[in-house]
């Protein structure tokens, strides 16, 4: 009886312990919950946060950086104003994206929020939510791609370096 006693003490205080609290507490006042303020922010920038991950961390240089470097990267004005060109035409399709699936997410969360979410909604809001992204991160990366071609292998070998990156890159030489 006294082993059930202490077995049942010790399961209690397991299941009230501290860690048991969700990773998500404090999320709950966000005004669009699947969004944070730095995302928001990001998507209404036309800031890529992480979208062309796969190009930046496979020597795809993004333009917006390319132009914070350039004078460290040696840009010619050839390449100046390509690489202006590529940012301009990433951003200005960027940014109409980023606000559509803000709002696409805001009536997500209002579907939720006043019991009006179906099976069906839920499906089409997503569906449209997964589209739009899909267009957001094939902006950003195709803006990774089309900088490739602007830039030497040298260049891109200079920006990995001052990016933190490193590591050789294969079939490119320093």
């Amino acid at each position: 009886m006294k082993r059930f006693g202490i077995a049942a003490l010790l399961m209690f205080l397991l299941a009230a312990a501290p860690g048991t609290q969700s990773p998500y507490a404090g999320q709950q006042t966000r005004e669009i919950k699947s969004l944070d303020a730095a995302t928001i922010q990001a998507l209404r920038d036309g800031t890529g946060n992480g979208m062309a991950l796969v190009g930046e961390l496979n020597h795809y240089p993004g333009p917006r950086h390319i132009l914070a470097m350039a004078s460290h990267l040696g840009l010619t004005n050839a390449q100046q104003t390509q690489t202006e060109h590529i940012y301009a035409r990433m951003h200005a399709a960027a940014v109409p994206l980023g606000l559509r699936i803000i709002e696409q997410e805001r009536r997500l969360n209002r579907a939720f929020q006043d019991g009006s979410i179906s099976n069906e909604s839920l499906r089409e809001l997503t569906a449209q939510i997964a589209m739009v992204n899909g267009e957001l991160r094939y902006i950003h990366l195709s803006a990774h791609l089309a900088m490739k071609h602007v830039l030497t292998s040298a260049q891109i070998g200079m920006y990995d370096s001052m990016r933190g990156y490193g590591g050789d890159m294969p079939g490119m030489q320093h």
